[in-house]
């Protein structure tokens, strides 16, 4: 570095300030009046002004830009209008064309002005005095102040120590805040900004507020040293006293191999095979674990984080076994009936085999409990030769469940996605996820979100685990999912899966599920023989009806379970002897029945009608009930828990039969003379939902008539107040309720006459259906005697099958 100009020492006596002053920006500081600063100028035209300055009277216009751009070009606009005229005390020119400047701060200046000439910017500047009147709270503030700069110069290790004792020197009060300024790191704005400020105490004020910070920092800055110095002072500690103990042990004969687990490791890593990406990332892990000294608090978990790695089936698979007879021959011998869901099965399976590289669907099985849909599952893993792993979402609230654990926290693992797929052992098991509708949501995040990524065919394979720290390819896994209710399942997630129907099992079915798969199963684990129970006739057709009422056939089996271990407690006793289980000793193992039919002896009054309803575990029967009471003002009183659009339905069935008055032959005056009640029974289970709409008005129509409903008939569907049936959903299911219940006539609305295709041939032929289009169709039937009806059901059978309209059959 070469010095082009001798160092001129700054004379006391008062220096003229000229109008027009060289211009040199300041980018990242603030020079302030008396102090002494180093500036570093490396633009052509500021160095030009610096020259031009040296060879006249070493003064220029010291000015703090508003922006960092050191390109940018000088102007009034992009400079603080208070700046410092400034004195060259020293110059010398640096390495890379920077010239190196010591200056010190003459005069506080105002710029008025910013011209450029023959590319020098020059500044019109004006000098701003800086009187003062020492009153009792400037010298408070001063002598605050003072203090505070003598603190941090003490503590502050990058501030000379000569400087100790200059604040409380100083006697003018503007020096000593800019002194202060001048120790401290706050950026130029705030610099700036106390700079500019006018009024001596507000200024006082700022600048004791920034020294303070600044002494705040350096104080916690000292603490957190202190702290570290003191822990690695332990650490050295523990690692000299551990080598002592290492020299004791060799002496002694004890060896000890430091490097035997690193070993371990690095042999596995040769032996396993690994995507490329992995490897990478395990080699790079491998090497911070050898450095890593056994004793550090990082050393069993980035040991556990290499097993992770080096363990996980990045490329072991099993080979798909896609012969379409075998998975129809295991499907059938492990579920009975259900044919629509394993003609899907077998779609998926076939296409897979005639395009192996496919991005499967997202299989997902809606059904109430006890159908079979989990497995369903594990013989799809069967009939494929895959290994099965199963997931229950219930109850998830926790985002960090699905994608892992950041290795920064203690105890950290992987997801619950990667940790299923490392105990299966394959990279393409078939991956059961349960209770999908289940899962919650809270503050730790919404796991619904993370299975978007999970379920998409598009994104998965790529999928990132917040441990694992490299991508997971996911894409070969099979997921299936299982719900009871798909509308509690996030849109966004419901979109990405194909929705499966189960929806129940009838009287028949059951009874054959019960003797192939329940009844087998029971006898074998409660140690019998296969001869040691037998159903006589009727008898499990008795068990089911009387004794579970559900969709599916869990309740079942905990009966037939039952059942067997009461003859193992006989037959233990040797007072068991081989005989037919009939109805009579059902009961003696059970108990009394618990479900009785009632519906004949429900309906047998006015004012009482049997609906169908869908509840997520299957469909269910309901009973309407209307109560007339007289001398009421008319009112209508509403019981039995029910939901906001079931207290609307109920009201528009009533003004659509007081509506019709005339026409059904009421007295127009039974309305006014009477309050009616309207309850529907189970008072403790909520109710909601318009299809229950013609059940509310054929209820009413009952009462106001004292007319009794037809005890075998069951009805469902949305009323208007134009008196038209409208369509409802989850026909199947209430359909099933119905049979289950014995009812034998069903009236739906017309436009749910397609529905019938997903009912099977057997059950509609038990049935007669009746189909709606307005409410005079469902009363005409609804409030025919049942003996009439029959009557007229064999000709209509005759003429057109199990199912008639209400209309046609009017015609």
């Amino acid at each position: 570095m070469n010095e082009i100009l001798e160092e001129k020492p700054l004379k006391s006596e008062a220096i003229t300030i000229p109008e027009w002053l060289p211009a040199v920006p300041l980018h990242n500081a603030v020079l302030f009046p008396g102090a002494t600063a180093p500036i570093a100028v490396s633009s052509e035209n500021a160095a030009q002004a610096v020259e031009l300055a040296a060879k006249g009277n070493r003064l220029f216009a010291a000015v703090t830009t508003k922006s960092d751009d050191p390109d940018e070009p000088l102007s009034l606009k992009n400079v603080y209008r208070t700046g410092t005229a400034a004195f060259i005390i020293r110059m010398m020119r640096g390495p890379e064309e920077v010239t190196q400047l010591v200056t010190r701060g003459v005069n506080k200046v105002r710029i008025t002005s910013v011209r450029h000439r023959n590319g020098i910017p020059w500044a019109r500047v004006q000098v701003i005095p800086e009187e003062f009147n020492r009153t009792s709270t400037v010298e408070a503030l001063m002598r605050q102040l003072a203090d505070m700069e003598e603190q941090l110069i003490k503590k502050s290790p990058g501030i000379p120590n000569e400087l100790e004792g200059l604040p409380s020197s100083l006697q003018n009060p503007h020096r000593l805040a800019y002194m202060g300024l001048s120790l401290t790191r706050a950026d130029k704005h705030r610099l700036q900004q106390v700079y500019q400020t006018g009024e001596l105490e507000k200024k006082l004020r700022m600048a004791l507020k920034e020294v303070s910070r600044e002494l705040e920092i350096v104080e916690l800055g000292g603490k957190i040293q202190n702290e570290i110095e003191t822990k690695l002072s332990q650490t050295e500690k523990e690692y000299y006293l551990r080598e002592q103990l290492r020299a004791i042990r060799k002496e002694l004969g004890e060896s000890e191999d430091e490097n035997e687990e690193v070993d371990l490791i690095r042999e596995q890593l040769e032996e396993t095979l690994l995507p490329e990406h992995v490897r990478e990332k395990t080699e790079q892990e491998l090497k911070r674990f050898e450095r890593m000294p056994n004793h550090s608090p990082e050393y069993p978990m980035q040991r556990t984080y290499l097993e992770w790695l080096l363990e996980y089936p990045w490329l072991d698979q099993t080979e798909d076994k896609l012969d379409i007879r075998r998975a129809e021959r295991i499907l059938n011998e492990d579920h009975y009936d259900i044919k629509q869901v394993k003609e899907r099965i077998l779609e998926y399976l076939a296409v897979r085999k005639l395009n192996p590289d496919i991005k499967g669907p997202i299989l997902c099985f809606v059904g109430p409990p006890g159908v079979g849909k989990t497995s369903l599952g594990q013989s799809i893993a069967r009939s494929m030769g895959r290994k099965f792993v199963r997931l229950s979402l219930g109850g998830m609230h926790d985002e960090a469940e699905i994608r892992g654990h950041r290795r920064t926290y203690i105890g950290a693992l992987p997801g619950a996605i990667v940790q299923q797929i490392k105990r299966s052992g394959t990279n393409n098991p078939v991956f059961m996820l349960d209770e999908i509708d289940k899962v919650g949501r809270d503050f730790r995040g919404d796991p619904s979100s993370a299975l978007l990524e999970v379920l998409d065919p598009a994104q998965n394979s790529a999928f990132r685990d917040h441990y694992m720290e490299v991508d997971i390819d996911l894409s070969k896994v099979l997921f299936i999912a299982t719900a009871n209710v798909p509308d509690r399942i996030q849109p966004p997630l419901r979109d990405r899966m194909e929705e499966i129907r189960l929806a129940g099992y009838t009287t028949q079915e059951k009874e054959q599920i019960a003797l192939r798969y329940l009844l087998p199963r029971a006898i074998t684990e409660n140690g019998l023989n296969q001869s040691d129970v037998e159903f006589g006739k009727g008898a499990l057709e008795f068990l089911i009806q009387g004794y579970t009422r559900e969709a599916g056939v869990r309740n079942l089996e905990r009966v037939l379970f039952s059942i067997c271990r009461k003859i193992a407690v006989k037959k233990t006793r040797k007072q068991w002897r081989k005989v037919k289980i009939t109805s009579a000793r059902i009961e003696d193992f059970l108990g009394p029945e618990r479900f009785l039919g009632e519906t004949k002896q429900r309906t047998a009054r006015p004012g009482v009608a049997t609906g169908l309803a869908w509840t997520p575990v299957g469909g269910e029967i309901l009973f309407v009930e209307a109560l007339p009471i007289r001398g009421g003002k008319g009112g209508v009183l509403l019981t039995g828990k029910l939901g906001d659009v079931m207290k609307e339905s109920a009201r528009a069935a009533i003004s659509l039969v007081r509506s019709r008055c005339k026409k059904l032959g009421i007295a127009e005056s039974f309305f006014k003379d009477h309050e009616l009640h309207l309850h529907v029974p189970a008072g403790a289970v909520p109710k909601d939902g318009p299809s229950a709409g013609v059940t509310l008005a054929t209820a009413v129509a009952s009462a106001a008539l004292k007319k009794p409903v037809r005890n075998d008939l069951a009805m469902t569907g949305e009323i208007t107040l134009t008196g038209q049936v409208l369509p409802v959903g989850g026909i199947k299911e209430k359909v099933l309720a119905a049979h289950r219940a014995g009812l034998t006539h069903i009236l739906l609305p017309e436009r749910n006459r397609k529905d019938l295709d997903e009912i099977d041939k057997p059950i509609r032929k038990e049935l007669t259906f009746y189909f709606a289009e307005s409410i005079d169709d469902v009363l005409r039937q609804a409030l025919s005697p049942s003996e009439t009806r029959k009557s007229k059901r064999k000709s209509t059978r005759k003429k057109s099958g199990s199912t008639s309209s209400s209309r046609k059959k009017t015609a």
